[in-house]
C-alpha cells in the first residue's frame, strides 16, 4: 500500500512542481501558491532570474518543502544574490527526491537593470537525475532567463523561461527536461497589501493559473495566501522579519493527496 501511495502521489505531483527540471523555492512563494515571477527578492534564483536586478545587498536562504509529508518527496534550496558595482551575481542549487530518485540543480546566474525600471537576467544549471542502482544516472545543462518590468510605483511584471533549450536528458524515447513558461503582475493596493497573478505553462502540461496575496498584519508580521488550477491548490502561510533574518513558513493542500509544509530562513545584509 505504501508503494501505491508514493507511485500516486509522484504522478500527481509531476503537474505541480515538475520534478525534472525547475522546482519553485522559498516560503514566501509556496504560501502564495508560487505566484511569484513578478515579485523580486533572493527567492527570484529559483523564480524569476529577471528580478534578482532589484536586490540591492548580499542575501542569502535555506528552504525545505516536505510534499504530502512523504520523506521521499523532500525537497532543499539554496539560493545567494551578490549585488555587484553593476548587476547582481546569483548561485544557488535544489535537491529534490531521495536515494532511489534524486533530482539536483547547481547553478551560477546574472542579472542587470536595462533601463530605469526593466530588468533582466540570466542562468546557467547544471542539473542531473540520479536513479535506483540498476539504472544509473543522467547529467545536462539548461537554461533559464526572465525580464521583470516595474509598470508604476505599485505594478509590476515578471516573464521567465526554464529550459530555453529544450535540453535532452536521454535518447531513450527523446527525453528531455521541461520547459516551463511563466507571465504574471503584482500590484501593491497599500503598503501592506499585496496580490499577485500569473499564468504557468510547461511544454507537457496544461495552462495553470494560480494567484497569491501578502498582508501584512503587523510591522514585521506577514500572512500569505493562495489559489493555483491544474490541478487544485490551496496555500497559506506567515512570515516574520527579525531584522537580518526573516523566517517564513506555510503550507499547501491538495485536495487529494493533503498537505505539504515548507518553510525557508533568509538573510539579507546591511543596504549600501
Amino acid at each position: 500500500m505504501k508503494q501505491l501511495l508514493l507511485l500516486l502521489a509522484i504522478c500527481s505531483t509531476a503537474t505541480v512542481v515538475h520534478a525534472q527540471g525547475w522546482l519553485p523555492s522559498g516560503a514566501r512563494s509556496m504560501s502564495m501558491s508560487n505566484a511569484s515571477v513578478s515579485l523580486y527578492d533572493v527567492w527570484s534564483y529559483h523564480n524569476n532570474p529577471g528580478a534578482l536586478a532589484k536586490v540591492d545587498r548580499l542575501s542569502a536562504g535555506l528552504s525545505y518543502e516536505n510534499r504530502f509529508l512523504l520523506r521521499e518527496l523532500q525537497s532543499q534550496g539554496l539560493s545567494i544574490a551578490i549585488p555587484m558595482k553593476v548587476g547582481v551575481l546569483s548561485v544557488g542549487g535544489l535537491t529534490y527526491g531521495y536515494t532511489q530518485f534524486r533530482s539536483t540543480k547547481a547553478g551560477l546566474g546574472y542579472s542587470m537593470p536595462l533601463s530605469e525600471n526593466f530588468y533582466a537576467g540570466v542562468q546557467l544549471n547544471y542539473q542531473g537525475i540520479q536513479l535506483a542502482q540498476n539504472y544509473g544516472n543522467a547529467n545536462t545543462v539548461t537554461a533559464e532567463a526572465g525580464i521583470y518590468a516595474e509598470v508604476t510605483e505599485n505594478w509590476s511584471m515578471g516573464f521567465s523561461v526554464f529550459n530555453l533549450s529544450r535540453t535532452r536528458l536521454s535518447e531513450f524515447q527523446d527525453d528531455r527536461l521541461t520547459t516551463v513558461m511563466r507571465l504574471g503582475t503584482a500590484y501593491t493596493f497599500s503598503k501592506k497589501l499585496l496580490v499577485s497573478a500569473e499564468f504557468e505553462k510547461s511544454i507537457e502540461y496544461d495552462v495553470r493559473f494560480k494567484s497569491g496575496l501578502e498582508y501584512q498584519i503587523l510591522k514585521d508580521f506577514y500572512f500569505r495566501g493562495g489559489i493555483a488550477t491544474a490541478p487544485v491548490e490551496f496555500s497559506f502561510g506567515t512570515g516574520y522579519n527579525f531584522g537580518m533574518i526573516q523566517l517564513d513558513v506555510g503550507t499547501a493542500y491538495d485536495m487529494i493527496l493533503g498537505w505539504s509544509p515548507h518553510f525557508s530562513l533568509t538573510y539579507q545584509g546591511k543596504q549600501k
